[in-house]
């Protein structure tokens, strides 16, 4: 099957988005207002973008790319841990706010509830981009929590503009169904202008087009643009192209003990695949098989090698 969004199997891979610090809190019994409750408690790098960018290397992709912001004090220790994931980072440092932080409340069945300080996020600015990030990307994606402000929505409408001149496709995964409710689906809908795959959760699909049922949403994202892959968590993937569902790819088996970054790393296994040639589908099998290792550990990245 032949979709939207092509990629020609040659190039690297340019993610721009978000780099943050995650505090992972994994409490078995149920929160306890007004007291404590037991927890296991780690602190561990993480965010969509680099999430994406370090599954992409895991699954095999190579010249992987970041360009974000962070706190000017925590720049060397995340350039050290992206470099050691094999992606190469250009991280810019903030000499005001300070490096995004997500709370991530994980409970026994794995599920998890995230509390976000965007900090650095969100000022990534246009003064940021150089176009030169470009030279021999075959692939360009943002993360969908730069478009929830006015600098970092620019930055990101800039990259895709200076991609979609050179021919180079452009994803974006949207990111968060609780900050576009609250941005507004019109408006979001509207920033993603030109975006030629969309990666969106069941939720967010539902969101956006304000239909329940996974497939039907999957499917109308599709008229507005060329390939949509839509995650279901357990339920595997959705892909759909032209107003149809032309795949249903089932999850890979795998015991959650965090789902934290399991769309992240979806996303990463795909965009890797996609950049080795593969089609739509296939890629999207690769995606879930990532997606299942990455419910099997603590956090949004793969596991340390060592």
């Amino acid at each position: 099957m032949t979709g939207g969004g092509s990629v020609d199997g040659s190039g690297g891979l340019l993610v721009v988005g978000d780099v943050v610090t995650d505090i992972v809190a994994r409490h078995r019994s149920p929160l306890a207002p007004a007291t404590d409750t037991a927890a296991r408690i780690a602190s561990l790098p993480g965010g969509a973008g680099a999430n994406v960018a370090c599954w992409a290397a895991r699954s095999g992709a190579e010249d992987l790319r970041i360009l974000a912001r962070v706190g000017a004090d925590a720049v060397d220790a995340h350039e050290r841990v992206l470099r050691a994931a094999g992606v190469r980072p250009r991280l810019v440092a903030d000499p005001v706010a300070p490096t995004g932080t997500v709370i991530c409340l994980v409970g026994a069945d794995g599920e998890r509830t995230f509390l976000t300080d965007s900090g650095a996020v969100l000022r990534l600015s246009t003064t940021d981009w150089d176009g030169e990030l470009l030279a021999g990307v075959g692939h360009l994606h943002v993360s969908g929590y730069l478009f929830f402000a006015d600098a970092s929505r620019a930055a990101a409408r800039l990259a895709m503009e200076a991609a979609r001149a050179r021919s180079i496709p452009v994803s974006v995964d949207p990111a968060s169904a609780g900050f576009i409710a609250g941005f507004g689906t019109d408006r979001f809908l509207a920033a993603l202008a030109g975006v030629d795959v969309l990666l969106p959760s069941h939720h967010e699909a539902a969101l956006l087009t304000g239909r329940s049922e996974p497939a039907e949403a999957a499917a109308e994202l599709s008229r507005r643009f060329p390939l949509v892959v839509s995650t279901r968590g357990a339920r595997g993937a959705l892909v759909a192209a032209s107003g149809a569902i032309v795949a249903r790819v089932p999850a890979r088996p795998a015991t959650a003990v965090d789902t934290t970054g399991a769309g992240d790393a979806f996303t990463g296994g795909f965009l890797a695949a996609r950049l080795a040639g593969h089609g739509p589908v296939e890629a999207a099998r690769h995606g879930c098989r990532t997606a299942a290792e990455a419910v099997t550990v603590i956090g949004g990245r793969p596991r340390d090698p060592e």
